[in-house]
C-alpha cells in the first residue's frame, strides 16, 4: 500500500452507499431495455443521483445529463426556471420540482426528466417547510405537460446525509420506466 492516497485504485462505489448503486444499477438495466434516456436536474442532492448513476458502467447508454442546480440563478438561467415561479412558490415547491424536470427534458433529448428540491439541513427550514422536506417530480417528453407527476415528502430531520439519500433513492425509483408509484406510497426504503 502506497502512502500516496492518489495512486491507490479506488473501487466501484467506494464513496456511495451500496443500496444507491444497486438502485442506480436497476435504473439503467431497466431504462436500457425499455430504449429510454434519462436525465436529472438537482439541487439539495447536489450531483448525487447524477454520481450514482454514472458508478454504473454502460451508464452513457441511458443517463443524458445531470443538472446540479442549487442556487436559484442556476435553476433559472440553466434550466429556464421563470424568477416568478421562484418568487411565488420557493424553490422548495412541486411548481419549481416540476418545471426543473421540464427543463431537463427541454434542455436535453432525454425521454424522462426528474427534478429533486428540497431542505438537507441543518439549517434552513421553517414551520411550513421544515428541515428534511424534499419535493420530486418526474417529466415525460411524450407526457402532457400539463400532467404534473409530482410528490412531496418530509423525512424528518435525519442529518443532511440521511436526507440527501433518502431523496436520492426516491429520484432513482421515479427514474425506473414502470409508473410512478402514487402520492404517499413509498418509493424507498427509509434507514
Amino acid at each position: 500500500m502506497s502512502d500516496d492516497p492518489i495512486s491507490e485504485p479506488i473501487t466501484e462505489g467506494a464513496n456511495l452507499p451500496q443500496v444507491l448503486i444497486d438502485a442506480a444499477r436497476r435504473v439503467i438495466d431497466e431504462n436500457r431495455a425499455a430504449g429510454l434516456r434519462i436525465a436529472v436536474a438537482e439541487s439539495c442532492t447536489g450531483g448525487l443521483v447524477s454520481a450514482a448513476l454514472t458508478e454504473i458502467a454502460g451508464c452513457s447508454e441511458v443517463f443524458e445529463a445531470g443538472f446540479v442546480t442549487y442556487a436559484n440563478d442556476a435553476k433559472m438561467n440553466t434550466l429556464g426556471i421563470a424568477s416568478d415561479v421562484l418568487e411565488t412558490f420557493g424553490a422548495v415547491s412541486v411548481a419549481v420540482a416540476w418545471a426543473m424536470a421540464q427543463g431537463a427534458i427541454q434542455k436535453t433529448s432525454a425521454d424522462v426528466g426528474v427534478a429533486i428540491t428540497g431542505i438537507a439541513g441543518p439549517g434552513g427550514g421553517s414551520e411550513k417547510k421544515p428541515v428534511g422536506t424534499v419535493v420530486f417530480a418526474r417529466a415525460s417528453r411524450s407526457g402532457d405537460p400539463d400532467d404534473v407527476i409530482a410528490d412531496k415528502r418530509e423525512f424528518g430531520d435525519l442529518g443532511r446525509a440521511g436526507i440527501r439519500l433518502q431523496a436520492a433513492l426516491c429520484a432513482l425509483e421515479l427514474l425506473l420506466p414502470a409508473s410512478p408509484p402514487g402520492i404517499g406510497e413509498p418509493l424507498a426504503p427509509a434507514l
